[in-house]
């Protein structure tokens, strides 16, 4: 595994729009991910840093933690997050390790509309059941099968097909595929991944959580 080694807050610090974030887990659930998609990795969500909002993770996940920032609601499926606080509970809550994996591409504000075009529509997508993503994923390996990302319309949606139908919004995949095709391994260093216009994305850089670090305390909705 990777050696660089980044604090939280000093990651979140250096964090911009179209990061990914890579997570491994120990649990049941997350090695069935891992093995049902052939990944070294099982969940990864992608940065959202726009002007002076806090930084965001945008990802798709079972739990509902989190207040969903687009919503306003607790939710199930693709999700816009404080970056900080989904970081933290997928290290603490979920027992999950974090890599950090910067764009190396200047993102321009129409990109950063893009994605958040992408956010509208897919934001509230369920996340699929192990049996169906397994299903999904099989079927996105058959290249009669292959579509580009933007034509398909999702159902249901993994975390890697948000992030990589967002990076196609955004143009930064060269050659798209259908978004089952694309799992969390897809983003890890050992793959692959072919970005257009010269864009790449950095080694992993193993980001450290503090002992004792918590979810940003926040008032009850309505004060």
């Amino acid at each position: 595994m990777p050696e660089t080694r980044l604090d939280l807050e000093e990651a979140i610090s250096l964090t911009r729009t179209g990061d990914v974030w890579l997570f491994r887990g120990s649990t049941m659930a997350d090695r069935a991910i891992r093995a049902t998609t052939n990944s070294p990795v099982n969940h990864v969500g992608m940065s959202v840093v726009i002007d002076d909002l806090p930084p965001l993770m945008w990802h798709a996940e079972l739990g509902r933690s989190l207040p969903d920032l687009w919503s306003g609601t607790h939710q199930r499926g693709a999700q816009l997050h404080d970056l900080r606080d989904a970081v933290v509970v997928w290290a603490t809550r979920y027992g999950q390790r974090a890599w950090l994996r910067q764009l190396d591409h200047p993102v321009t504000r129409e990109m950063e509309n893009a994605a958040l075009r992408t956010v509208a529509r897919l934001d509230g997508t369920p996340f699929p059941t192990t049996a169906r993503l397994a299903s999904r994923w099989l079927r996105g390996r058959v290249p009669s099968a292959r579509r580009h990302a933007h034509e398909v319309d999702l159902e249901t949606a993994f975390c890697a097909e948000v992030v990589a139908i967002t990076y196609n919004d955004m143009g930064l995949l060269e050659d798209p595929h259908r978004p089952n095709w694309y799992d969390p391994g897809r983003f890890w260093s050992g793959d692959n991944l072919k970005l257009a216009n010269g864009a790449r994305l950095g080694e992993e850089i193993a980001v450290r959580i503090p002992p004792g670090t918590h979810v940003t305390p926040r008032p009850p909705a309505g004060k």
